[in-house]
């Protein structure tokens, strides 16, 4: 499985259920990743897009422990177990673990690629990814030369889980 996350330079993600920063860059690489394969993600951050619809062209797996959330074109799932029996219809590979911080910290485990954008800067944040520069278990496979957009620095890095 895979998971995709922009993270600034203390790996935060987010703050008051908001991305912390909008760059084009980010957003077309996330729709050219995950357009056409399954995101998981949980119901809050389902609640941040536009219309709080699901994203068009995938197959959207939302996590939410309410037995009575249901969400028009997604699979709802209720539970890791549920989530994970899910997933088993799917190629591993066309699985994108999409946030929030709970669900990236619970399905981490069960993931061998991250697809990070690194932004070089500090936000106020409130939600966090766990740091795999500081994790034994990750190593970088890939990364892009700097970009910018405006005055914002960012490269986006592939990481595998060492064999």
């Amino acid at each position: 499985m895979n998971i995709i996350v922009a993270v600034d330079k203390n790996w935060a993600i987010g703050c008051k259920n908001s991305l912390l920063v909008r760059i084009p860059a980010d957003h077309r690489n996330f729709r050219q990743e995950t357009t056409g394969k399954v995101v998981v993600l949980g119901r809050k951050t389902l609640e941040t897009f536009p219309q709080g619809m699901p994203l068009k062209n995938r197959t959207n797996i939302i996590l939410s422990t309410n037995p009575d959330y249901h969400v028009k074109d997604a699979v709802i799932a209720h539970s890791k177990e549920e989530l994970l029996e899910l997933l088993k219809g799917y190629p591993d590979e066309d699985v994108y673990i999409i946030g929030g911080e709970s669900v990236y910290r619970m399905m981490l485990p069960y993931c061998d690629v991250a697809h990070v954008t690194k932004i070089d800067h500090a936000y106020e944040a409130d939600a966090y990814f766990p740091n795999l520069d500081e994790s034994g278990e990750w190593e970088i496979t890939a990364d892009s030369d700097e970009q910018t957009y405006f005055d914002i620095a960012y490269e986006f890095v592939k990481y595998e889980r060492k064999k």
